[in-house]
């Protein structure tokens, strides 16, 4: 079976890994101790399913412990031990790799070795997310083969001999380049052997490319077409057909609240002003024009993945003349002669920051400058190349921009986009409510799945009563698969990591 891939990845061994392509191929390859079930949620411990664990059971508040699989052993023939797993926790908390997982682990989750095949994972506090926290962040590697080498010289071994892990498949070969071959491992046994024996990953610089080499029938399987018009290009092959999964991402247009020294924005600091602006955009008319029929516009900071999603948070209902009174009672007036509202001297007017990198996000912009003109506001567009974006945003040299998001299955991660902490990481617009804080807090330690839900609920809907950012889009991906392919379930957080129970019909 042969995969399209848009973009080659730097590197395939776990704890060096930042790419997606590279997460998708190494998790073939590594293991992680177990595997959280799609959809399921994070403190939900019923929802983990075995992987290189075959079981584990809680000890304390503070410790779990696990034991491994029986015959687990890496691709060499080496038998896995519990001194494997320690090795990589450290290796993957170490501050010279510093890796996404290092925030979660480093000090906060220590691994002790009871046997060559059992091990306790000790936390260093109570938390409702600790299952998580143990099996989520980390893919299993082989100490023998890398605990000679210095970290700092990891990323910069390209040697695929050394590519050794655990899982239903082993690396075989790596033209630069052009595609990675994965071979589907024999030393777990007839029982464990995949179905599909050689996967290669093809690498195409660009989504044109890419679509191009499964259109050509010289690969079975994209991960998304990426855009509305290329699922048109497929419909029209009757050997290919078109697989709908929700994507762990989510858009929204982002208002900055305050800046420097709490200092207020002039227009976009008033509750009142950003309430009115809200109703005045259609949000489900935007994702499904421009993500397609599948899009959904988010009930607030979340993808169609997240555990936490649920129709009944309360949103700020799309309506024009809603939108345009709301705008009046707020002191915006729209004089006759004139298409811009003011209030006093000031104007109505504000500009979007958008990536030249992303027509989406462009797009986006063009049509919520159309949708505010109707009501009286005076919108510009601003294009730059993504370093720059990037800069603008942590320098605070913006009125409001177009964002994504990619989620994690936990939710804990909008503590940094959306709470008042979250001011010196990635909440931009510096967006401040210590209800919301504290109802988000709450949910982030509850440990029953209804009662989460709940207290997530109610702090959404405490966010979007603010409306310091328009949540505009949840997209679902299209793969584009081969019809030869059978047996395809798709797990949006890793795509492919099914792969081992997929069959190719020749």
């Amino acid at each position: 079976m042969v995969i399209a891939a848009t973009s080659e990845p730097t590197s395939l061994f776990p704890p060096t890994v930042f790419e997606t392509v590279g997460r998708d191929i190494g998790d073939q390859v590594y293991e992680r101790l177990a595997d959280l079930a799609p959809g399921g949620a994070p403190i939900d411990t019923a929802a983990y399913l075995p992987r290189l664990a075959s079981k584990w059971e809680r000890l304390d508040s503070l410790t779990w412990r696990f034991h491994l699989r029986n015959g687990a052993r890496w691709h060499d023939g080496k038998p896995v031990t519990a001194e494997d797993v320690r090795f990589s926790f450290e290796a993957f908390s170490d501050s010279v790799l510093d890796g996404p997982a290092r925030f979660y682990l480093e000090g906060r989750v220590e691994v002790i070795p009871e046997d060559s095949a059992t091990f306790r994972v000790r936390f260093a506090a109570p938390s409702p997310e600790q299952l998580y926290d143990a099996t989520y962040h980390v893919r299993v590697i082989p100490k023998h083969l890398w605990s000679a080498t210095a970290k700092a010289d990891w990323a910069s071994d390209t040697s695929v001999a050394r590519l050794v892990g655990s899982g239903p498949y082993r690396v075989t070969g790596w033209r630069r380049g052009q595609f990675v071959t994965l071979e589907a491992d024999t030393s777990g046994g007839a029982a464990r052997r995949p179905p599909i024996r050689r996967a290669i990953w093809r690498f195409a610089p660009d989504a044109d490319a890419a679509l191009n080499l499964v259109l050509s029938h010289e690969a079975d399987l994209l991960e998304t077409v990426a855009a509305p018009e290329r699922a048109t290009r497929v419909a029209g092959d009757s050997s290919l057909r078109l697989v709908p999964y929700p994507a762990a991402v989510y858009g929204f247009l982002g208002f900055k609240i305050s800046g420097a020294a709490d200092r207020p924005h002039p227009v976009l600091s008033d509750r009142a002003t950003r309430r009115a602006l809200a109703a005045a955009i259609d949000r489900r008319t935007l994702a499904r024009a421009l993500y397609g029929k599948k899009a959904k516009a988010p009930p607030g900071p979340m993808s169609q993945l997240l555990w936490i999603w649920d129709d009944s948070i309360r949103t700020i209902a799309f309506d024009t003349s809603r939108a345009a009174a709301a705008l009046e009672a707020a002191g915006w007036h729209l004089a006759e002669g004139q298409i811009v509202r003011h209030r006093g001297r000031k104007q109505l007017a504000f500009d979007i920051l958008v990536p030249s990198t992303s027509a989406g996000r462009r797009q986006l912009a063009l049509q919520m400058q159309e949708m505010w003109r109707r009501v009286g506001v005076g919108v510009t567009v601003t294009t730059v190349d993504f370093p720059i974006f990037q800069q603008r945003l942590r320098r605070g040299k913006f009125d409001a921009y177009v964002g994504a998001w990619l989620d994690e299955p936990s939710a804990r991660g909008l503590a940094d986009q959306w709470t008042r902490a979250g001011w010196s990481a990635v909440n931009y617009g510096h967006y401040s409510n210590p209800r919301f804080d504290a109802l988000f807090a709450r949910a982030g330690q509850a440990h029953d799945v209804a009662g989460a839900r709940l207290l997530y609920r109610e702090a959404m809907d405490t966010l979007n009563a603010d409306a310091p950012a328009i949540f505009l889009y949840a997209p679902a991906n299209l793969a584009v698969v081969s019809r030869r392919i059978e047996g395809l379930d798709i797990n949006p957080y890793s795509w492919a990591s099914g792969l081992s129970a997929w069959r190719a019909v020749r």
